[in-house]
């Protein structure tokens, strides 16, 4: 769907507007590069191996535990692929979130007191690498843009404000050394509703090198 903005039309954000990404939950991320252009490596015999920029893409994506220790994180399985980056991150119960109240209306006995996360969902094929361990899984994904805002205020100390961080991480260290690298605006996510789930994606994380041909980011 779309709407008027300043007399253009816009995609609607996909951002599932009751849900306060602050909150302790597990979170699936997938991020593209622009155009999907393929900065960080290539797959060789069903492996992934990293450029010098997907090498920074990997340390800055693990720093990030270390650079917000308020936050109480830990990261599940991640992998860098060509031209995207898929990862699980946890964010526990802080400051930031211990008064949050969630209600949860998804009808999926889940005990995740958050709402239904399948709206607008496309199913993913294939997964990547793994690279640390989390908590909670599963292999569906939703749309969001990182700058979008909701009714919980300010973007900060919470999932819009992870991605934020990694990715002007990245971007600082290639315009530093020279290389000519974007982002896609946007990035995916999908919030982890219980185990089976959790374990879904955390496979199609660790299996996504291997099925890179059939993989949706796929581009010649």
């Amino acid at each position: 769907m779309t709407d008027k903005y300043q007399n253009k039309y816009r995609i609607a954000s996909a951002r599932l507007k009751n849900w306060n990404y602050a909150s302790s939950a597990s979170y699936f991320i997938t991020i593209c590069t622009a155009n999907r252009e393929h900065y960080f490596g290539e797959i060789i015999e069903q492996k992934m191996n990293l450029s010098v920029l997907g090498n920074i893409v990997e340390q800055e994506w693990i720093k990030t535990i270390a650079i917000r220790p308020d936050m109480n994180l830990s990261l599940g399985e991640f992998v860098v692929m060509p031209n995207h980056f898929h990862g699980i991150i946890f964010i526990g119960e802080n400051k930031y979130n211990r008064n949050h109240i969630r209600n949860c209306n998804c009808n999926c006995n889940c005990n995740c007191n958050c709402r239904d996360a399948m709206h607008c969902v496309s199913t993913m094929r294939g997964v990547s690498t793994m690279r640390g361990v989390s908590t909670i899984t599963d292999g569906v994904s939703t749309t969001t843009e990182t700058e979008t805002g909701n009714k919980f205020g300010p973007q900060s100390k919470n999932l819009a404000s992870i991605v934020r961080g990694f990715k002007s991480a990245v971007t600082t260290w290639a315009r530093k050394n020279n290389i000519t690298f974007n982002w896609q605006s946007r990035y995916h996510d999908h919030i982890i509703r219980n185990q089976p789930e959790y374990n879904r994606i955390a496979n199609y994380i660790l299996n996504n090198p291997a099925n890179w041909q059939n993989d949706k980011f796929f581009a010649l």
